[in-house]
């Protein structure tokens, strides 16, 4: 995995990917060879006002599997052409190329966005909209992944973005573990909003922490949207309301999603029957569970379990 600089370039999303990818960790397989490039090595300015240096060049990226754009500064100013170029030839051999925040922007430039779903920082929606109007920018979502493309939104997204791919290469129970080494919640769906919709910061009687750390305890029990109601002491109206603003989904695909995660990790780590797994997870049946499962990740669990299996071990 490398990741592609630019000048002046942003410490925060420069970490996002290497404390995601590039960290050693007791305990831990490293599935990772993370490095830097840029397109003139040597001593990179950054938005701090201290250079970083970068020992590797464009050719850094003729060999690697997996490129990351971590921001581009100023937003929107022309990438050089070599770097599309590099981008380009690594796409075209079968490279994935994902970007965090601005990063977007050299992605556009390079037209591997044309045609696709992309996000970008919230206040930066209108101005890569504006600019290249040949892809479709989702201005709500934390992240969107083609498989072979990815961007993210604001740095913070960057992270989630990251947690996902770890999730997607090598399962929910290895990037939970990272996640809990980084001291961070396992997982955001990329589909949640960038920012609250509310204008005003909630109270801190209208957090939904407790409620999720309840639910997510009790994941085998039949939980309904008036089972959780009552829990926060709400209307299912209010609940739904506050799930929307606070998460960006309805509680019931909030639900859903911790059991499908539920559901991985056991399949992961455990040999339980399809049957068994379903059950623990309060998804009542293997037809369901393979049903609701295929649904979210176009797979089966048995083969999913084949792919993922023991990976910890």
């Amino acid at each position: 995995m490398v990741a592609l600089l630019g000048a002046p370039q942003a410490p925060f999303e420069l970490a996002c990917a290497a404390e995601a990818f590039g960290t050693q960790r007791a305990g831990l397989p490293s599935y990772y060879e993370f490095a830097l490039c840029t397109e003139t090595p040597g001593p990179l300015p950054t938005t701090l006002g201290v250079p970083l240096l970068v020992e590797d060049g464009l050719e850094a990226l003729e060999h690697a599997d997996t490129v990351v754009v971590p921001g581009w500064h100023p937003p929107g100013s022309p990438a050089p052409a070599p770097v599309l170029d590099a981008l380009r030839t690594a796409h075209a051999r079968g490279t994935r190329i994902v970007s965090i925040c601005t990063g977007a922007f050299v992605l556009a430039q390079a037209g591997l966005l044309d045609g696709r779903r992309a996000t970008t920082h919230w206040g930066r929606t209108a101005q890569l909209a504006a600019q290249h109007p040949a892809l479709e920018v989702d201005r709500d979502v934390l992240y969107v992944d083609h498989g072979d493309v990815a961007t993210s939104a604001g740095s913070g997204a960057g992270i989630d973005l990251c947690l996902h791919l770890l999730r997607r290469d090598h399962g929910a129970a290895y990037a939970g573990q990272v996640a809990r080494h980084m001291v961070l919640p396992p997982h955001r769906e990329g589909s949640q909003l960038q920012y609250a919709a509310a204008p005003a910061p909630a109270r801190a009687d209208e957090s939904l922490a407790p409620l999720l750390d309840w639910a997510q305890e009790r994941l085998g029990e039949r939980l309904t949207l008036d089972d959780l109601a009552a829990r926060a002491g709400l209307s299912g109206r209010t609940l739904s309301r506050r799930f929307t603003e606070q998460l960006g989904t309805s509680p019931g695909q909030w639900l859903l999603a911790r059991r499908i995660d539920a559901a991985r990790a056991l399949l992961e780590q455990t040999d339980l029957p399809v049957e068994a797994v379903a059950a623990r997870v309060g998804l009542a049946s293997a037809v369901n569970l393979r049903r609701r499962f295929h649904a979210a990740l176009g797979t089966t669990p048995g083969a999913y379990r084949r792919t993922f299996g023991e990976r910890l071990n």
